[in-house]
C-alpha cells in the first residue's frame, strides 16, 4: 500500500500542475495540446514493449525498477529549455517509462493478491488515493511561489518508490508461453474489447479534463491552492469504491458499473461547462469518485481475472495503450484545437455529449447481448 501512496503523490505533482508549467511558461493552449498529446503518442510504443517484457521477464519486479530510474532520471530534462522542440523532447522520453509504471504495479500486485487472496485489490490501491490527495493539497500550496520545483520533488517520489519496491516478494513472467501473439488474443476476447471500448470512450473525455482542467480552473479564477484543494475532493471521493469495490463486483454487473461511470463523467463535464464561480466547482469534483477510479479497478480487476496468466502484464499494458494513449492524445489534441477555436467551457460541453452518447450506444449493445449473459451478475 505505501508503494502506491508514494508512485501516486509522483501522479499527483505531475499530471496536476504540468498544465500549469507550461501555461507559466508561455506556451499557447494549441501548444500545450499538442505536447500533451505526443506524450501518449510515444506511449502507445512503449505500452506493448513493457507489457512484452513483463510477460517475458524473469521477474515483473526488475521490468518495474527500469520504469521508476527511466521517469525519476528523465523529469529532470524539463527546467531545461522552454524552447517548444526540448520541452516536446523531453516529454517523449518522459511518458515512455512514466505511463507503464501503473499498469505494470498493478500486474505485479494483482497477481501476488491471487496467492493470498486476503486483501482486495481496491484497499490496496486505496493507497494511491491518499498520495494523490495528500500531495495534491500540499504541492498546491508550494505551486504558488515555486512551481518549477514540481521536477525535483517528482524525481525524489521516483527514489523512494523505487527503495519500497525492494520489499515486494518476486513477481515471475511467464516466458515459455509468450510468443507475440499476446494482443492478437486479446483481441479476439469480445467481453474484454466492449469493456475497453466503454474505458476508451469516457476516457478521451478524462484526457482533455486532465490536459485543461487546471488551466480552465484558474481563469475561472482559482489559484494553485485552491487548484489543490480541487484534486483533494476529486481524490477523496475515491474511498467509497475502493473500500465497497469488492463487494460491489460481487453483486453488481461490470457492464453497469463502467456505464455508471460514464454517466458520472456525463453530467460532471456539463456542469463544468454551465460554472462561472470556481468556488462551485468543489462539490462538483466529487464526482471524479465515479468516474476514474471506477474505470481503472474495475478494468484491471476484470483482466486479471479473465486474461490467462502468460497475458496478464500485456492485458494491463492494452489497457493503459487504450486509456493512457490513444484517448489521452485525442483528448490533448483536439481539445487543444477545439479549446483555442470555441473556448474550454463548450469542449466540456462537448465533452458531456460524447459520455452520454457512450451510455446509450453501448446501453443498447449491452442491452442486445443481454440473452448471451444471464449470469450477468457475476461476469467473470
Amino acid at each position: 500500500m505505501f508503494f502506491y501512496v508514494v508512485i501516486y503523490m509522483g501522479n499527483a505533482v505531475y499530471s496536476t500542475f504540468i498544465p500549469v508549467y507550461l501555461h507559466s511558461v508561455r506556451f499557447t493552449q494549441e501548444q500545450i495540446g499538442l505536447l500533451l498529446s505526443f506524450g501518449p503518442l510515444v506511449a502507445m510504443l512503449g505500452q506493448p514493449v513493457w507489457g512484452a517484457l513483463g510477460d517475458r521477464a524473469r521477474t515483473k519486479n526488475g521490468v518495474l525498477r527500469v520504469l521508476l530510474v527511466g521517469s525519476g532520471l528523465s523529469i529532470m530534462l524539463y527546467p531545461l529549455s522552454n524552447h517548444f522542440v526540448v520541452m516536446l523532447v523531453a516529454i517523449c522520453i518522459f511518458t515512455f517509462f512514466q505511463t507503464s509504471i501503473f499498469a505494470i504495479s498493478d500486474a505485479i500486485t494483482l497477481e501476488e493478491l491471487d496467492r493470498h487472496k486476503s486483501w482486495g485489490f481496491g484497499i490496496i490501491r486505496l493507497g494511491g488515493t491518499v498520495g494523490f490527495a495528500i500531495m495534491s493539497l500540499v504541492f498546491g500550496i508550494v505551486a504558488k511561489s515555486h512551481i518549477g520545483v514540481m521536477f525535483p520533488v517528482y524525481a525524489a517520489t521516483m527514489g523512494a518508490a523505487l527503495l519500497l519496491l525492494w520489499r515486494f516478494p518476486p513477481v515471475g513472467g511467464h516466458p515459455a508461453n509468450v510468443q507475440g501473439r499476446q494482443f492478437r488474443e486479446l483481441l479476439h476476447n469480445g467481453k474484454l474489447m466492449l469493456y475497453l471500448s466503454i474505458n476508451f470512450i469516457v476516457q478521451i473525455t478524462l484526457g482533455y479534463y486532465y490536459s485543461f482542467f487546471p488551466i480552465y480552473f484558474k481563469e475561472l479564477g482559482a489559484d494553485s491552492s485552491l487548484l489543490g484543494w480541487s484534486m483533494v475532493i476529486s481524490s477523496l471521493s475515491e474511498l467509497p469504491f475502493l473500500l465497497l469495490s469488492k463487494k460491489i463486483f460481487e453483486r453488481v454487473p461490470i457492464s453497469a458499473v463502467l456505464l455508471v461511470a460514464a454517466l458520472a463523467s456525463a453530467a460532471r463535464w456539463f456542469l463544468f461547462s454551465v460554472i462561472t464561480n470556481p468556488l462551485w466547482v468543489l462539490p462538483v469534483q466529487a464526482l471524479h469518485g465515479l468516474i476514474f477510479i471506477v474505470l481503472s479497478v474495475t478494468l484491471a480487476t476484470f483482466i486479471n481475472r479473465e486474461v490467462p496468466p502468460e497475458w496478464k502484464a500485456s492485458g494491463q499494458t492494452l489497457n493503459g495503450l487504450l486509456s493512457l494513449g490513444a484517448a489521452r492524445i485525442i483528448g490533448s489534441f483536439l481539445g487543444g484545437i477545439a479549446s483555442s477555436a470555441y473556448g474550454m467551457k463548450q469542449v466540456f460541453f462537448i465533452s458531456s455529449l460524447i459520455s452520454l452518447a457512450c451510455v446509450l450506444v453501448f446501453g443498447a449493445v449491452i442491452w442486445m447481448r443481454r440473452p448471451q449473459t444471464k449470469h450477468a451478475a457475476v461476469e467473470q
